[in-house]
């Protein structure tokens, strides 16, 4: 008989499966407590649950149903995880440290695989697999809580997939985050390469997460060589639901754009971006690219060219960071999520 995974039940299911075996609702509230916020990796952790239940638990059911298979630590403190699911594919999870800050940041995947094919990116290389359900997008945090033992602080939907096309279970893995882990949505953030009908949708959504957009070119001809998105949603059509999104969430969205040496990282490139971003509240951070393919000939732009496109787009009025790079030595920055087995 297949185990109940009782991290992919609501607590009002939970409770219900509790009541089910006979036992009383309170038993359900302590389970509970111990899978989202006291980091129990066994039923055997659970103190103050009676034995009796948690041999009855130990027998009949599971916490998670998928398992860390490497952890690899980057000379600057990051951590990148691969986990491995119950049908034997993996995705990639990344806890990011910062010495100056309180905040400890997780970056989740939402899918095996990629369909999306943006050409700086090495999680597309491998294909698509499958849609992580919203039960396995928190797993991965979970995971991670229980093997480092840290509170989460922040998620950001930045690793492996493109979170708007596994929509459902993204919006179903948001209110687990914000409920049952009792993280603030102001502390989640979903990016996305321009799926523009749901972001539309999204504008609208009970939990509006901070947007991210991986915009990477304001020129039509340009973005369509690196992303393929481009040529079913219009960099024109994209700008239209950015500011759909302002309007209904009067949140400010953040710009992701990898600079490119000598592809987009010109004063006309910064310039077109300047005009593409008129009137849309944003904040702007610059990605200098990480070598991840053999194949695209791609290189990492001269910091003289990096910082002169980061002050003329200052000096259009909009706020700009260079992102500081994170795991690079153990591919765990952006663009370079594979996951694969090691």
């Amino acid at each position: 008989m297949e185990k109940m995974i009782l991290s992919k039940l609501s607590y009002e299911e939970l409770i219900d499966y509790i009541l089910s075996i006979g036992e009383k609702k309170f038993r359900a509230e302590q389970i509970f407590s111990w899978i989202w916020k006291k980091n129990a990796r066994c039923f055997d952790d659970m103190t103050d649950v009676k034995k009796e239940l948690r041999t009855f638990l130990n027998g009949n059911c599971k916490i998670l149903d998928c398992k860390i298979k490497t952890r690899q630590i980057s000379s600057d403190g990051t951590l990148k995880y691969l986990i491995e699911y119950k049908d034997g594919l993996y995705a990639e999870a990344v806890l990011m440290r910062f010495d100056n800050r309180s905040n400890l940041s997780i970056c989740v995947s939402s899918q095996v695989g990629c369909k999306m094919g943006c050409k700086f990116c090495a999680t597309g290389k491998n294909g698509f697999k499958r849609n992580l359900e919203a039960y396995e997008i928190v797993s991965q945090i979970l995971l991670v809580q229980n093997d480092t033992n840290l509170k989460i602080t922040n998620v950001v939907f930045m690793g492996q997939g493109e979170p708007l096309d596994n929509f459902e279970n993204v919006k179903k893995a948001i209110l687990l985050i914000n409920k049952n882990l009792q993280i603030s949505i102001r502390r989640l953030t979903i990016s996305t390469c321009g799926i523009v009908p749901k972001i539309y949708e999204l504008a609208k959504n009970e939990l509006t997460p901070t947007l991210a957009v991986s915009l990477h070119s304001a020129n039509h001809q340009t973005r369509e060589k690196i992303m393929p998105v481009e040529k079913k949603y219009h960099i024109d059509e994209l700008k239209k639901a950015l500011l759909d999104y302002n309007k209904e969430t009067k949140d400010r969205i953040t710009i992701e754009y990898i600079l490119i040496g000598s592809l987009n990282d010109t004063k006309e490139c910064a310039l077109e971006l300047i005009r593409f971003l008129e009137g849309i509240k944003c904040n702007i951070n610059l990605i200098p690219y990480n070598p991840v393919l053999d194949d695209n000939n791609f290189t990492r732009p001269q910091k003289k060219d990096m910082m002169k496109f980061k002050y003329l787009l200052e000096a259009s009025g909009k706020k700009v960071t260079i992102r500081l790079e994170r795991g690079a030595d153990i591919d765990a920055a952006c663009g370079q999520l594979a996951g694969k087995a090691l």
